[in-house]
């Protein structure tokens, strides 16, 4: 049997903002900010905010309470997100006015069951017939919204389902968790290993690259490399955009011609070298991965081909992500509204040089651990 939103709650209660508190002294309310994407609210930043005391006792959120967003949202992100309250206190949460509270009616639906419906709604795209754009913000028309209908089984089936959800809630929480403690467990162990390099030599960029000629090069520059030159298939051109968070994605890649890769072949990057982002986010490196198909890096990167014999390329990733390296780039780093790192300045940075059998072991440590993060990822 399908219901209106409408027909499920018992009240729809607008948000309060109030005005200024002072030394942090007021009312706890809950803005579009403390939203996640999965329905969780993030009460780390928690504002306070002085309210009519009438309003608290009228609008305080109670456990159960469904907060959806009724302004906000962006081109990748409708508006409409839903979050769950679900703590149980005496102390007075209200929403402020970009929001408002749906308040299930128990007799009727399960709040969890109903906070699962509308959540997956939002992520489906249901909310998108109910925008509404006015002065750069877009708006939820609520009312309109309410009027969708949502499966509504029995109450015991709402709860058998809203357990099932709540379960793998927590097993996503417990995996992202682990992943995390991975990552932080990697970097523990360069530092462990590796220290502030002071132990070992150092040595300047171009004395550990290969004897390969172009080891040390930068993507093209100029009309050498322009969006004229994309074909629908060939050779893959990396982008600043085919690296998100220090990982490479390829799931929206350009190509060039075979004969433009030729001409290009100074830029061509190959698996275990390591590319250096010049724009943007300058400095941070990555490891090229042994499954990367062949490809010709942009103006967006430099790279640097290691002499395995001295350097262990994931050890080289990792000792230029690190700050003892990053400080050195920040001074290289060209002060502009687009900060620019060239491959010039790159040749003036220096990096400890530890016993080689040393970086193979704490490889080996990385491989193992990313195996196991690959594991929790496929759980996921």
């Amino acid at each position: 049997m399908k219901q209106s939103i409408k027909e499920l709650i018992v009240e729809k209660i607008t948000g309060e903002w109030g005005d200024e508190s002072i030394n942090g002294e007021g009312t706890k309310v809950i803005r579009t900010t403390n939203f996640t994407n999965l329905g969780i609210i993030n009460y780390d930043k928690i504002v306070t905010r002085n309210i009519d005391e009438k309003k608290i006792i009228k609008k305080h959120l109670k456990k159960g309470d469904i907060i959806i967003e009724k302004s906000g949202g962006g081109p990748k992100q409708p508006v409409g997100r839903v979050v769950f309250f679900d703590l149980d206190t005496d102390e007075k949460y209200l929403c402020n006015n970009f929001t408002a509270i749906l308040r299930p009616n128990k007799e009727l639906i399960n709040p969890k069951y109903l906070f699962y419906q509308l959540h997956i709604a939002h992520h489906r795209g249901r909310t998108l017939r109910h925008q509404h754009k006015t002065t750069g913000i877009i708006n939820l028309q609520l009312d309109n919204y309410l009027k969708e209908k949502i499966e509504v089984p029995s109450l015991t089936d709402q709860i058998r389902i809203a357990n099932i959800l709540s379960k793998a809630e927590t097993l996503i929480e417990q995996r992202k968790q682990s992943i995390a403690l991975l990552d932080e467990f990697i970097q523990n162990s360069f530092w462990e290993m590796f220290g502030d390099g002071s132990k070992f030599e150092w040595k300047y960029i171009p004395e550990i690259a290969s004897d390969e000629k172009h080891s040390l090069s930068s993507g093209p520059f100029g009309s050498n490399l322009t969006s004229q030159h994309y074909t629908n298939s060939g050779v893959i051109i990396l982008r600043g955009t085919n690296i998100t968070s220090g990982k490479l994605d390829l799931s929206n890649v350009k190509y060039i011609s075979e004969e433009k890769a030729i001409e290009l072949k100074r830029s061509e990057i190959k698996p275990n070298d390591i590319v250096i982002i010049a724009v943007g986010s300058s400095g941070k490196a990555l490891k090229v991965p042994e499954n990367l198909p062949r490809a010709i890096m942009s103006q967006n990167f430099n790279k640097i081909t290691a002499n395995q014999n001295l350097i262990v390329p994931i050890y080289l990733e990792f000792c230029i992500n690190d700050r003892i390296v990053q400080q050195q780039f920040k001074k290289k780093i060209t002060d502009t509204a687009r900060t620019f790192l060239s491959l010039t300045s790159i040749k003036e940075i220096k990096i400890p040089v530890p016993p080689i059998e040393l970086q193979t072991q704490f490889a080996q440590l990385v491989e193992k651990t990313e195996a196991l993060k690959e594991q929790y990822k496929n759980s996921l």
